[in-house]
């Protein structure tokens, strides 16, 4: 029966949905004393969360009404960690309000800006999204949180794990100061408490039944598997429980595409999700989940937070999680609203007390076992295949066909056949090799010499190959199995190195076995012997004796006490000049003869420097009167005391320009002046212009275009304009008629002067 103080819309989408009674965190949120206040929830994964908080803030968004009017900002906000789990909430919340008639908006990362924009100018009463993109959008000025009544953070402890804390204190501060402030995480670390204390008045906690005792509903198995098993362990355990859905989960992305290639080789209907995936394939990938295109998804703990998938029965931790809250939030997945799942660890020996600590930690109990064998498989699908609900059916269609396969076969051949088909169309089950057992209680240690019954392996490696025995240690336990308890000593020499192994265990090694490329280990018979080469024994110390026995320091002295010597005085050595002026008994330096070489000239004592009182020291004679000089500041003068110019002589005449006119002609020659030589007899006197002789256009070419001394060469024009004369428009000058000039009469022409 639904709560009678539920909001009216919302009450009749609960009833339309199925809800016959609500979960713990859903009934804590309508308790009284929670009503219109901040609060703090602690509540599991899938206790419905979602619908609790949906619940919690009807007031703030309904106001009363049945029916919500337009609203210009958003009623409410909603930020969650990841965008799968923001659409996710997205979904939840419209079939709740969807009588209300609010308008859900989603900001999410990856989605297009533009389109998340227009849905916001429209008008939006429930906006959910994540803090990068809400605050993107606050930025922006897209999202105004100026009438936002209330603020839920869902998943706040991973939101704070994936570094949305600045992004979170910075939406939390543009909202009003008098919102109501709702948090729900699994879990309550300091760092969830701190941020409570910071953005919540008088906070309610609330810690939702099932909160001391994890997940009810999932069963907890331990799986323990050899190293090289894991992938085996891992389909066996897909093929043993066949669910309907099931989630596979890694620690890196790298794990996952390794893993998908893997299965998908092996027939399973397998998607992956991952960070480096667009929002896109993200969307399709769990698309294919629901609608049944996918049965397996492998996924990171990121990838794969807060994601709800419908029919999840099966949840295979292929690497352990980091920490008991990761573990909680990863079987989560399954087991959600009443139904069962199945969590499985994967576990190796060597992570054997990893897996104890996890558990410990989760508080939870698992049950600790071996992979499913391929035996184990086989029988439980032929429990299915008897258990098949197609065999139940109608079949009267097809019947005449089958009897008539009857007839043609026989009906043990049709069956066979049928067996066959239906294993056919399944994962064949992969063998694995011989298990350990679970994890035993810590022996109480035990002496050396108490190991028991062994079996002694040699390894092709030493010390020269950097062998140590915390190296070995691990890759013995993995090849054979076992935990380092099986493990006696371990003897490392130059070449080779010596492993004790428990007798009841050594079949798990046989004959020889290859740890890695180039390390065999081979079974020896008997001990080995590692005899040492004898050393000299090591010479006593003599007694030291009471210190009144010994003899003196020196008594016993055997070499002589150091004597101080006396260091000549420093002797600079002459220059090259100077030994050569040397050896000619004379000094280039001081002008005479030099010195004897071996009779220097002594050095002048130095007068040993000693400082002088500041009582002793003479001051400085002051300075005289005479003032500083000062430069004299630039003045211009005054118009009235520049000097004028000095007049122009008496009587001089003024100046004025002439015309050209007025000007003076050239005064005749004085008188007496030496009158122009006559030209010499016979020579030819200057003729006006009109009666010059025009040049004779010659009818050779130059030398230099062609023509020799006296031989013709091309006609007229230049060599670069061709052979044909050209002419450029002028007519060419005629050669006058005159008299013949010999060219052996140099009496006419022009023989220029000679230089000086």
């Amino acid at each position: 029966m639904i709560d009678q103080t539920i909001a009216a819309p919302l009450a009749a989408a609960l009833t339309a949905k199925g809800y016959e009674t609500l979960t713990a965190v859903q009934t804590a949120m309508l308790a009284p004393e929670a009503q219109g206040r901040d609060v703090l929830v602690s509540a599991q994964t899938g206790s419905g969360k979602t619908v609790a908080f949906g619940i919690a803030i009807a007031d703030q968004i309904l106001g009363g009404m049945d029916k919500l009017l337009y609203a210009d900002n958003p009623l409410a906000l909603v930020i969650a960690p990841t965008r799968e789990l923001a659409l996710q909430v997205a979904r939840e919340l419209e079939w709740l309000y969807a009588s209300a008639g609010a308008v859900i908006a989603t900001c999410v990362g990856g989605m297009d800006y533009r389109t998340e924009k227009r849905v916001l100018d429209r008008g939006a009463h429930i906006v959910v999204g994540t803090p990068g993109r809400l605050r993107d959008h606050i930025d922006r000025k897209s999202l105004v949180l100026s009438g936002c009544r209330a603020v839920v953070l869902d998943e706040a402890d991973e939101m704070l794990d994936l570094g949305f804390r600045e992004d979170l204190e910075y939406i939390l501060e543009t909202s009003p100061e008098d919102r109501r402030t709702l948090m729900f995480s699994a879990t309550v670390p300091k760092e969830i408490a701190k941020l409570a204390e910071d953005f919540q008045v008088n906070a309610l906690r609330v810690a939702a039944q099932g909160e001391a005792k994890q997940h009810v509903d999932i069963e907890y198995r331990a799986l323990s598997v050899a190293v090289r098993d894991r992938e085996h362990a891992i389909f066996n355990v897909l093929r043993f429980y066949e669910a309907k859905t099931a989630i596979v989960f890694c620690k890196t992305r790298v794990n996952v595409n390794h893993l998908m290639a893997r299965m998908g080789n092996r027939g399973f209907k397998v998607v992956a999700l991952s960070g480096e995936l667009s929002q896109q394939e993200r969307t399709n990938a769990l698309t294919a989940l629901r609608n049944g295109r996918a049965n397996v998804c492998i996924a990171t703990d990121v990838a794969a937070r807060g994601i709800d998938l419908p029919g999840l029965e099966l949840v295979i931790h292929a690497d352990l999680p980091s920490n008991s809250e990761t573990l909680l939030h990863r079987s989560g997945r399954t087991g959600r609203a009443g139904s069962k799942g199945v969590s499985a660890l994967i576990v190796a020996p060597s992570e054997f007390k990893k897996a104890q600590r996890l558990l410990q930690g989760a508080k939870v109990v698992a049950e600790w076992g071996t992979a499913p064998s391929a035996d184990e498989i086989q029988a439980k699908d032929d429990l299915r295949l008897f258990e098949n609900p197609i065999l139940a059916q109608d079949l009267t269609d097809e019947m005449d066909t089958a009897l008539a396969l009857i007839q043609r076969f026989g009906p043990e051949q049709i069956a066979a056949a049928f067996v066959r088909g239906w294993r056919s169309s399944r994962s064949a089950p992969e063998v694995l090799s011989d298990q350990a057992g679970p994890p035993r209680d810590a022996a109480p240690p035990r002496e050396r010499s108490e190991f028991g019954a062994s079996v002694w392996y040699q390894l092709s490696v030493g010390r020269s190959g950097r062998a140590e025995a915390r190296w070995l240690l691990p890759k013995i336990c993995d090849a054979g199995s076992i935990t380092k308890d099986g493990i006696g000593a371990i003897r490392v020499q130059d070449d080779v190195t010596y492993v004790q192994i428990a007798e009841n265990l050594a079949g798990k090694f046989g004959q020889a076995l290859e740890l890695e490329n180039g390390v065999v280990m081979e079974r020896m018979d008997g001990e080995p012997s590692m005899d040492r080469p004898e050393r000299a024994p090591r010479k006593a110390p003599a007694p030291r004796g009471d210190r009144a026995e010994r003899p003196a320091r020196a008594e016993r002295a055997e070499k002589p006490a150091y004597e101080k010597r006396d260091k000549p005085a420093y002797v600079p050595k002459p220059s090259r000049l100077v030994e050569e002026a040397a050896a000619d008994g004379y000094d280039p330096i001081r002008g005479s003869e030099a010195a004897p070489a071996e009779a220097p000239r002594p050095r002048a004592e130095a007068k040993p420097y000693a400082k002088r009182d500041d009582a002793d020291r003479k001051p400085y004679a002051p300075r005289g009167d005479k003032p500083a000089y000062a430069p004299k500041p630039y003045a211009p003068r005054a118009d009235a005391e520049r000097k004028p110019y000095a007049p122009r002589a008496e009587g001089a005449k003024p100046y004025a320009k002439r015309e050209d006119g007025d000007r003076k002609p050239y005064a005749p020659r004085a008188e007496g002046a030496k009158p122009y030589a006559p030209r010499a007899e016979g020579a030819k006197p200057y003729a006006k212009d009109a009666e010059r002789k025009p040049f004779a256009p010659r009818s050779a070419a130059f030398k230099s275009h062609g023509g020799a001394d006296g031989k013709p060469g091309k006609a007229a024009g230049f060599k670069s304009h061709g052979s044909e004369a050209k002419s450029f428009g002028k007519p060419a000058f005629a050669k006058p008629a005159g008299p013949k000039v010999d060219a052996k009469d140099t009496s006419k022409r022009f023989v220029p002067p000679k230089k000086k």
